[in-house]
């Protein structure tokens, strides 16, 4: 991204991302009141039916359990975390960091989402370029996270910001990507809810209508 460090996306564990996350796992960071969050999000901002693609999907999915999706494709590098997700009807494993061209066709999805992802891409901007190549006009792209993540793989920049400014980094990355009519959002844990501790914030940009 034009502006910053070239060590800005820079990851501190030098080990292959194929055998950091394998053994890592596949559980989520966020508690179960942001997963519920997340969930909700997609309930009332994904297309109903139609193609979606889960970047980064890892274990869950978080889609509404009566979500009907003509294909769920999910692409992680974490093939045992893909397996346990039974929510997607196909799923490729992709190193994004090494691999930034998506295997699909131009146009092809609905919508897409990246949950608790966008952390640990080392080339961002090329990635949110892809997905806006993949998306149909006026799809929407939702990109969501906790203030949880893995600093070992976590990228140099978001380990140095704060949540506020980690927003502002995903809404600048998505309008150089092209995307428009961004918008931004948080869910606060409710203080009567002690299980649920971490906030939720989201980015969902859309597609132009013309290109």
């Amino acid at each position: 991204m034009q502006g910053l460090h070239e060590k800005a996306f820079a990851q501190a564990n030098q080990d292959s991302d194929e055998s950091f996350f394998t053994q890592y796992g596949s559980d989520s960071l966020m508690d179960m009141g942001a997963q519920t969050a997340v969930t909700a999000l997609y309930r009332t901002a994904l297309p109903v039916g139609g193609c979606t693609l889960d970047l980064m999907a890892g274990g869950s999915s978080h889609m509404p359990e009566d979500a009907s999706f003509q294909e769920l494709i999910g692409v992680d590098v974490n093939k045992k975390a893909l397996e346990q997700n039974k929510t997607l009807s196909r799923s490729i494993v992709q190193n994004l960091n090494e691999k930034t061209v998506l295997p699909f066709e131009d146009n092809y999805f609905d919508g897409a989402v990246m949950c608790d992802g966008i952390a640990y891409l080392t080339q961002p901007q090329k990635i949110l370029e892809e997905v806006m190549r993949v998306l149909k006009a006026g799809a929407p792209f939702i990109v969501s996270f906790s203030d949880q993540f893995i600093s070992a793989k976590a990228v140099a920049i978001w380990q140095a910001l704060e949540p506020e400014d980690r927003i502002r980094l995903v809404t600048s990355l998505m309008h150089s990507a092209g995307f428009v009519e961004i918008d931004t959002g948080d869910v606060v844990p409710p203080e009567d809810l002690t299980a649920w501790k971490d906030s939720v914030h989201a980015i969902i940009g859309r597609v132009p209508q013309t290109l």
